[in-house]
């Protein structure tokens, strides 16, 4: 655990005194970053401190230690054009900790091949999927780490690569100020394989973030920094890349979601057409032991991600 806490430690540290990361080059495993269960994608994937989700794993590992029962969970990503993608994950108690298997996929469809002078020879297709095994443990009532380990296989026509990666996770707790404060390293790693020779990096991610309760009112916010290995111009650009959601819930049984994630915004070409782009929102309906949601995340105009979830507590 002390390994963990100093790998941790001297990330963020690294963030703080660099002005530039390594950069966050395009990656065949790009993907993987939108591989979130329809609550955190409402939520603007601000829930690196959201416990009571067994698919945050995919965010923060130790999210899952909080609690003892198990759980079954599946997404179906609606992407653009005719990509679709999926996550099932399963979350049950092992020894001492919690243990989860994790699946997603995503298939981009099918394109037509065609030689130099246009003519048509027949068709590919693109895929990813990913497979993780993770662990996570409540070192006492406040603070609870996890880790999970994964392979990444990729393809695209004939060509194949397989990365394995490591995301670690905290979650420091704060019951009488009903405050979760959270911390990942995501899909850290390395190809084992590759396309054509050429080395491609993981899409290597970190996040800080806090969930808060309010008093008196029944709405939860999440905020979070996200992407901070990505490159930067300086620190405050990096920390440009924050979302905020909140989770309003109606009754015992809804919740209304809603979020912003600036690095959305960011990186699309803002004009009237495109003036909601960053937004997020859904919905969260239990229903006796089965929880369904719904999420959807604006890139564009014409650029709109839908997901639904169904989980149950086994």
């Amino acid at each position: 655990m002390n390994i963990l806490l100093r790998i941790l430690f001297l990330s963020a540290l690294c963030l703080g005194i660099h002005q530039t990361s390594f950069a966050q080059q395009a990656s065949i495993f790009g993907s993987m970053r939108h591989l979130i269960g329809a609550r955190s994608a409402a939520l603007g994937g601000s829930t690196v401190a959201l416990v009571g989700d067994a698919s945050n794993v995919v965010i923060n590992p130790a999210t899952i230690a909080v609690g003892d029962t198990s759980e079954v969970h599946g997404t179906f990503i609606k992407h653009v054009l005719d990509i679709n993608a999926g996550l099932v994950t399963y979350a049950t108690d092992v020894s001492d900790g919690m243990g989860a298997v994790t699946v997603g996929y995503m298939n981009a469809g099918d394109f037509k091949r065609s030689t130099s002078d246009g003519t048509i020879v027949g068709s590919f297709g693109a895929s990813d999927v990913a497979i993780g095994l993770s662990f996570a443990k409540e070192l006492d009532t406040l603070i609870a780490y996890g880790v999970t380990a994964k392979v990444m296989h990729s393809t695209l026509a004939d060509m194949r690569s397989t990365a394995l990666a490591l995301d670690a996770g905290l979650l420091f707790r704060f019951p009488a100020k009903r405050t979760n404060v959270g911390i990942s390293i995501t899909n850290l790693g390395t190809q084992l394989s590759t396309f054509d020779g050429t080395a491609d990096r993981l899409p290597l991610d970190m996040r800080i973030g806090l969930n808060h309760r309010l008093r008196g009112l029944p709405l939860m916010i999440n905020l979070s920094l996200n992407h901070l290995t990505d490159d930067a111009e300086d620190v405050l650009a990096r920390l440009s890349n924050f979302s905020i959601g909140g989770e309003f819930h109606i009754g015992k049984y809804v919740q209304a979601r809603f979020a912003y994630d600036n690095a959305t915004r960011n990186t699309s070409a803002v004009s009237v057409s495109t003036q909601l782009s960053g937004f997020s929102g859904g919905i969260g309906i239990k229903a006796s032991a089965l929880h369904f949601s719904y999420g959807f995340n604006v890139l564009g105009a014409s650029a709109v991600l839908h997901r639904l979830s169904l989980s149950s507590a086994l």
